[in-house]
């Protein structure tokens, strides 16, 4: 007798509109107050409850979508959001060959599949889409996510000290500034 293992498909990758993030505003809350409790460092401290979740995305992130100054992807497992990264293309007129990552989430019990490369990919193809040679992004000093975006051709440019609260405590973290050049 053989036995054969599932192999969960990859998520599909999506980019939404601020119209389509306000459709699924509970599945983004969701998973940024999942994220944020299991300590990651993406601006905001504990407490956190979902409301304050909800309002970042619906204050925040979705009248950005709607002006055109951000790109917000998402990784859509079975139709629900299981991670999201976006990019930012509001840059200064001596700027527009770059473009901002910000807010890479994963949701917790969907890591380990490979969700943030992916998201990570989609944004970069966006950026070379778009005229856009070069990345920037800072992440918490000594983080994951500080050594994906190295596996990801990143590289470190400085490390500010002191940089913000860690989500669950009065600690200051520093921060890692890095940057990627695409080649188009």
């Amino acid at each position: 007798m053989h036995s054969s293992s599932y192999i969960r498909p990859a998520p599909e990758i999506v980019t939404l509109d601020g119209d389509q993030v306000l459709a699924r505003l509970d599945q983004f809350a969701e998973m940024l107050h999942a994220c944020v409790h299991d300590g990651a460092s993406i601006g905001f401290i504990e407490p956190f409850p979902v409301s304050e979740a909800a309002a970042f995305w619906r204050d925040k992130t979705i009248p950005a979508l709607k002006g055109g100054k951000r790109i917000l992807f998402a990784a859509l497992d079975d139709d629900h959001v299981v991670g999201t990264v976006q990019l930012d293309c509001d840059t200064m007129p001596n700027q527009a060959h770059r473009g901002d990552i910000s807010k890479l989430m994963v949701r917790p019990d969907c890591r380990r599949r490979g969700i943030a490369r992916l998201l990570m990919a989609a944004v970069e193809n966006r950026a070379r889409d778009l005229g856009r040679t070069l990345l920037t992004l800072d992440t918490r000093t000594g983080d994951r996510a500080e050594m994906l975006y190295s596996d990801l051709g990143f590289q470190i440019t400085g490390v500010i000290p002191g940089f913000a609260l860690d989500p669950n405590s009065e600690k200051l973290s520093a921060t890692t500034v890095m940057y990627k050049q695409l080649v188009r």
